[in-house]
Order: structure tokens, then sequence, then C-alpha cells
């Protein structure tokens, strides 16, 4: 790429790099990003920083006329005014046009040519243009040569600070996004995990307005009848774990939309969590950790770079990304048809939710809408052990229009098309976080065949007075002490009195959607009239 191509978006360093091939990109790494490395597998390990997770609290959206009326400002939007975005972009593109030499990655957001954008990465680490070379939609020669102007464009300057000083910034690290322009600044942190959720972010706004729904959620479908299921989760519910499953093909792991001729993944790749990995629990995402892969923020061996993932000393959000194709069974291109079911996981922390549970519509709209999970250890900075949170449309950080957008394009389709809807806890069981234990995977993939196969749909249920929710109590594979949460718990009245705590806090966050929804969807959530006593079902 000459110096002029990359004029119009400020830069005019002479040295930039286009699209190098994860070989030149290790290259590149090895030779001018100290610390980067290679495991014993072929991964290049890289590091990001002071700065190991998100940072959700330092995302902002400029508020302009045009675009006001669409998003949700509030603790997830934090308005930005246009004045102080191009104060911190020319901020970002000051410092990259300090750096000797720059990459850049065009390439596309959405697998689906109908539907997808055009994205160009500008940023000064090869290990970041490998990144988002594995998570975009990488582009043929011809279509870079055809590109013309993206759709948006991400300025990544994430060893450069923002300024406290600014008004608007709270703190050294600002990620900003211009609905208007199609921009993305990023300053002051380099996790990588920054960019794509950017992009994602971008995508949050522009499908609905095409009536189209993003999601996050992975997505399998069938070998034969190519039938696809969806499932919702935040980082660290079992997304990209779950999805990864031999006997169905992958669409997708983190990203996707649901338009009216079926789904597509947004993404190119995948982004595992890489804490305690093992090749026997997880054989596809171990192996997909191969050369082309980056691994973030890893311990290894100086001796011979074996990957240490039971080493957390730098973090617990350890990460590997790589792309789709490297997963054996992935169906590519990335789509498939409309879902024959949608399953939501959470992380149950208090230890009290079922493991498995059919919903109704009304009740699929409720806990959409809530988004009741854990954030895991790690997954954001400051989180070291489990906590409770509710995170409308099971991605919070990463909505832009207000969540009954998203709740309404969700309950037309699952209506329209007839879809199964599944609340699937792969948290704690026993006890909560700290005196119970984790639901084992083998017995959540149990649970997953069984859906598939049809299995559950007419299987015995019983009714969880508290949560209001049809709970599957006969399931091949999984002990049925384990379906019945309250039968799991030493003590019953530990158990009632930890799911009244929860139900409570179930209400008292759906109060803020009240005035949004149906009463018959208002009314799908806890009944705290039951709440505290024994729960029977």
């Amino acid at each position: 790429m000459s110096q002029f191509d990359l004029k119009t978006h400020g830069i005019h360093v002479a040295d930039i790099q286009r699209n190098l091939p994860p070989s030149m990109l290790y290259e590149e790494a090895i030779r001018n990003d100290l610390g980067t490395t290679i495991s014993d597998t072929g991964a290049l390990i890289a590091y990001s920083g002071e700065k190991t997770g998100r940072s959700p609290k330092d995302k902002r959206v400029v508020k302009q006329e045009t675009t006001e009326g669409d998003v949700w400002w509030g603790p997830v939007n934090f308005p930005l005014d246009e004045l102080t975005f191009n104060i911190n972009r020319e901020r970002a593109i000051d410092y990259l046009n300090t750096r000797p030499r720059l990459y850049c990655v065009d390439a596309f957001a959405g697998w689906d040519p109908r539907y997808r954008i055009k994205v160009r990465v500008i940023c000064a680490r090869p290990y970041h243009a490998l990144f988002m070379h594995n998570m975009l939609i990488r582009a043929s020669e011809q279509d870079l040569q055809n590109f013309g102007t993206p759709d948006l464009v991400l300025y990544n300057a994430g060893g450069f600070p923002a300024n406290r000083h600014t008004t608007g910034m709270t703190s050294k690290t600002s990620v900003d996004l211009n609905l208007e322009s199609g921009e993305v600044v990023i300053l002051g942190t380099e996790y990588a995990g920054e960019m794509k959720k950017a992009v994602f972010t971008y995508m949050n706004y522009s499908m609905p307005k095409q009536d189209i729904l993003s999601m996050h959620c992975s997505a399998t479908a069938e070998r034969e009848s190519g039938s696809s299921s969806v499932l919702f989760g935040l980082s660290g519910t079992g997304k990209t774990t779950l999805s990864a499953d031999p006997r169905r093909q992958l669409i997708g792991d983190d990203e996707h939309c649901w338009t009216d001729q079926g789904i597509f993944n947004i993404e190119g790749g995948c982004y595992a969590k890489a804490v305690y990995l093992t090749r026997e629990a997880e054989p596809q995402i171990f192996d997909a950790l191969r050369f082309g892969a980056v691994l973030e923020n890893v311990v290894y061996d100086q001796a011979d770079h074996h990957v240490d993932f039971g080493n957390t000393s730098i973090t617990e959000n350890t990460r590997g990304a790589y792309p789709i194709e490297f997963i054996d069974n992935a169906r590519i291109p990335c789509q498939a048809g409309h879902p024959r079911d949608v399953i939501f996981l959470t992380c149950d922390a208090f230890g009290v939710l079922p493991p498995v549970s059919r919903l109704t519509p009304e009740q699929a709209e409720y806990h959409f809408i809530s988004g009741y999970t854990a954030k895991v250890a790690g997954t954001e900075m400051g989180i070291t052990e489990p906590q409770t949170t509710f995170s409308p449309c099971f991605g919070g950080p990463f909505l832009v229009w207000h969540p009954a957008k998203y709740a309404e394009l969700l309950s037309a389709k699952i209506q329209q098309h007839q879809a199964n809807v599944w609340l699937i806890n792969t948290g704690w069981i026993g006890g909560a976080y700290g005196t119970g234990k984790r639901i084992k995977l083998s017995y959540t993939r149990a649970i997953l065949d069984a859906i598939y196969s049809g299995q559950l749909a007419n299987a015995a249920t019983r009714r969880d007075e508290i949560f209001q929710l049809d709970a599957i109590v006969e399931c091949p594979g999984v002990p049925d002490e384990v379906l019945w949460p309250r039968d799991a718990w030493e003590i019953p009245s530990a158990y009632d009195a930890q799911a009244a705590q929860l139900a409570t806090q179930f209400v008292e966050n759906f109060k803020k959607y009240s005035s949004m929804v149906r009463p018959e969807v208002l009314n799908a959530g806890p009944e705290l009239a039951t709440a505290g006593s024994e729960n029977r079902g």
C-alpha cells in the first residue's frame, strides 16, 4: 500500500504494511515487538501490557443530531461530544504518525455479502494486525483491489494514553465510536479484544436499522439437515466451548445476525478463553492454537516455549484468536438457515437456577432482556471472582439501541420460525460460588445433545415456583439431583434463602424495563410471593 492510500485518514507514515500474511506478521512481531515469541505449537505469543481485559466504563459514543435518538444513553453508552472525539482522533493519528512502521488490515464483517461491511484497521503492533486478520473475514486479492472506501475505520493507538484533562475523559483509556463517520479511536489500552468488540458494537447499530437482529451468541448447525441453533451468553458462560462440537458444524463462536433468510457469522475467527485449557477437555480449541493463531497474555516455559494454561500470574483472561477454518467442522461460508433452538446460557453464581429449563415466548423475552449471568474472573479489569450481573440481551456492553429494540426483533423471529427456547445454567450447583461446584462440562454437553436430538422437546418437567420455570428433570447423561438444584444442596432452607435473594434481584432489575414490555412478559419472571417458602415444585 502506498503512502497516499492512507492520507485521507491523516496517516503520513511512509512504511505501511497492508494485509500481510501471517508468516510475515510473525517476522514483524519477532523483530519489532519486544516480548513477542512463538509457542511450541506455533502460535504467536503476545502481551497486551497493563490492560488484560476490556474496559467497558471507558467506552464512549459520539452524540450527534443524526444518531442521538437511536442510542441507548447511560451506563453502557457514555456520550462524547464531537469536538472531544476529534481531539482524541487527532491524538491517535499523531501517535500513529510517530511510529516507524504501521500495519493496515482491510477485511469484512459479516459473511452474508448482502449485509457485510468493509472494515479498515490501522495499528502499530503486528500482533494486533494478526489478531484482526484472524477475527475479521479475510478479503481475496480481487476484494482488496476493489475495496474502495471502508464503512468503518479503526485507529488503534492503544500504546498512547488519552489525556485525562480532556473534557469527558475519566482515565487514560478511551474507546470512542463515531456512528456518523464510521470511525473508532482506541487510546490507552492494547488489549486486542477492544478492536473486535468495537466492530461488533458498530454492527449492533447498523444491523437493527435494517430490521436484522445482531446477536451476542455462538451458532452451530446439523451436518445433515443444516438446521441451526444459537447460544446466547456473555464471556465465560460457555459460548465458545459449547459451540466447539465435532458432531455439528460451527457457524461461529460469538457474534451473529438473524435475517429474513437465516443467520450469518459477523466474524472470520474465534476468540477463546485459554485459561486451564487442555486437549482432553477442549480438543478443537487446543489444536486450533497453532501457526497463525495468537495467544494473548499466557505464561510459557522459557526452555521449550510450552504454554502453561494453568498459570494465571498475568491474568485469568488468557485468550487465543484463530481463523474459524482452524476448526475442522467449521461451516464455510459461515451461514445457515433459521435456528430451530434458541439457547440462553447463564453462569449462575448463586447455584439455584436449574441446569436446563424450557421457556415460553414470554419467558424468552423476559430472560433475554434480563440477561442474568456472572462476570467471570479476568473478563474485565478488576474482576477477580464471579460477580452477579444483569446484562440486557446477554450483551449489554455492546448494545447501541435500547434493549427493547433487540428483544422485539428476537421475539418476532422466534414466533415466526417457531423456534424452541431454552435457559441453560452453566454455573454452580450444590451451593453458591465458594461452596458448591461448577456444573460439569460433560453434563452441559449432554443437555445440548438432548436438545439437538429433540429428546427434551417432550421431556418431563417440574415447576420451579420461585422462578416460574419448567425445569427439565430427566435427561440422558445427567444425574436427577443435578437437574433439580434444591436436591443438590445439603441444607434445603439455605437454597430457599439464596433463591429468594436472586429472585428479588431479578424483579428489582426488571423494573427499569417494566414500562416497555407487555404485561405477559412482565409476569413471566420470578414470583416473589413464593420466594423464601419451600420450593417443592
